[in-house]
C-alpha cells in the first residue's frame, strides 16, 4: 500500500484572522453595529419618514413626544425626528470627507518624512508648527475669512460644506503623520525593504507595494478616530453659530438652537447630543478593536 495522504490545511486569509480577532472584542463589535445602525438611520430613514425637516407648522409648535412626532417639535413646529435624521446626514458626511482629507495629508506627509531623510526635518517642523497652533481659534478665523467667498462661489450649503471639510481636514492630520512616520522609519531598516532597494526597486514602488500595506494598522485606527474628531469639531462650530445656516440642520446646529429653550424643553438638546455621543463612543470602540485586530502580536492570542 502506498503512503497515506496527508491532509494539508487550507491557508487562512489574513483578513479572516483580522475579523476573527475583531469579533472577540465585544465592545468593538457592539460599537460597529451601533455605528452602522446610525448610518442607516440617517441615510435611508428620511426616505421612509413622511415629514419634511424644514416644513413649519405653527399649530404643532413646541409639542412633546408623540406617535406623530417621536422626538417632539421645535418652536416653528418642525419635526425634530426628521431634523435629527437630516442633520445626521450632514454631520456624518462632513466627518467622513474631512477624515479622508486628513488621512490623505497625514499619510502622505508621514511617508515622505519617514522615507526621505532630506524631507524629514522640514516636514516635521511643519507638523510641529501645526500642533502648536490653537486649533479652535484657527478654525474660527478660517470660517470668518472664507465663508462668504465660498458661499458666493458654490452656494451657501455647498460652500460651507467645502469650507468645513477643508478647515477640519487641514487642521487634524498631524497625529496621523507622526504615527505613520515612526512606523516608516522602523520599516525602512527591515530586511525586505533593504532587499528591494538592493535590486534597484524605485522609491515610489517601495512605498506603494511595501510601506503602505505595512502601516495600514495605524492608518485605519486614525481613520476611525478621525471621524469622531471631525464630527465633534463640526458640531462645535455649528454650536457656536459659525456652521451651516439655521434652515440647514446639523447635530451641532440643533444643539445651538436648543440652548435658548434648555430649561423649558430640555429634550431638544438631548436628542442631537445623544446621537453625537453614540457616534463618537461607537467609533472609539471600533478603533480599539481594529488596533488589536490589526496588530499581529495580539492577533494570535
Amino acid at each position: 500500500m502506498g503512503p497515506e495522504a496527508v491532509a494539508v490545511p487550507a491557508a487562512r486569509s489574513q483578513w479572516r484572522d483580522v475579523w476573527d480577532q475583531f469579533r472577540t472584542h465585544k465592545g468593538a463589535l457592539i460599537g460597529a453595529f451601533v455605528f452602522l445602525g446610525i448610518c442607516l438611520f440617517v441615510a435611508i430613514g428620511p426616505w421612509f419618514w413622511p415629514l419634511d425637516p424644514t416644513e413649519t407648522n405653527m399649530r404643532a409648535r413646541n409639542e412633546g413626544m408623540s406617535w406623530a412626532h417621536p422626538m417632539g417639535t421645535d418652536r416653528l413646529g418642525r419635526d425634530t425626528f426628521a431634523r435629527v435624521m437630516a442633520g445626521g446626514r450632514i454631520s456624518m458626511a462632513v466627518g467622513l470627507v474631512a477624515m479622508l482629507l486628513s488621512l490623505f495629508l497625514g499619510t502622505l506627509i508621514g511617508v515622505l518624512a519617514g522615507y526621505f531623510k532630506r524631507l524629514d526635518g522640514p516636514l516635521m517642523r511643519l507638523t510641529d508648527m501645526f500642533l502648536a497652533l490653537p486649533i479652535l481659534p484657527l478654525l474660527l478665523v478660517l470660517v470668518v475669512l472664507f465663508r462668504e467667498p465660498l458661499s458666493a462661489a458654490f452656494g451657501i450649503e455647498t460652500g460651507i460644506f467645502v469650507l468645513m471639510v477643508t478647515a477640519i481636514g487641514i487642521t487634524s492630520w498631524m497625529q496621523t503623520a507622526r504615527i505613520v512616520r515612526g512606523d516608516v522609519l522602523a520599516l525602512k531598516e527591515r530586511e525586505f525593504i533593504l532587499a528591494a532597494r538592493s535590486i534597484g526597486t524605485p522609491p515610489r514602488r517601495i512605498i506603494t507595494r511595501h510601506m503602505l500595506p505595512n502601516v495600514l494598522s495605524p492608518i485605519m485606527v486614525s481613520a476611525t478616530l478621525g471621524i469622531a474628531t471631525a464630527i465633534i469639531t463640526e458640531s462645535t462650530l455649528s454650536f457656536l453659530g459659525l456652521g451651516f445656516p439655521p434652515d440647514f440642520p446639523t447635530w451641532g446646529r440643533l444643539l445651538f438652537d436648543a440652548v435658548s429653550f434648555l430649561q423649558s424643553y430640555p429634550m431638544r438638546a438631548v436628542w442631537p447630543g445623544l446621537m453625537i455621543s453614540l457616534v463618537v463612543l461607537s467609533i472609539n470602540y471600533v478603533g480599539d478593536g481594529l488596533r488589536d485586530a490589526l496588530d499581529p502580536r495580539i492577533r494570535g492570542r
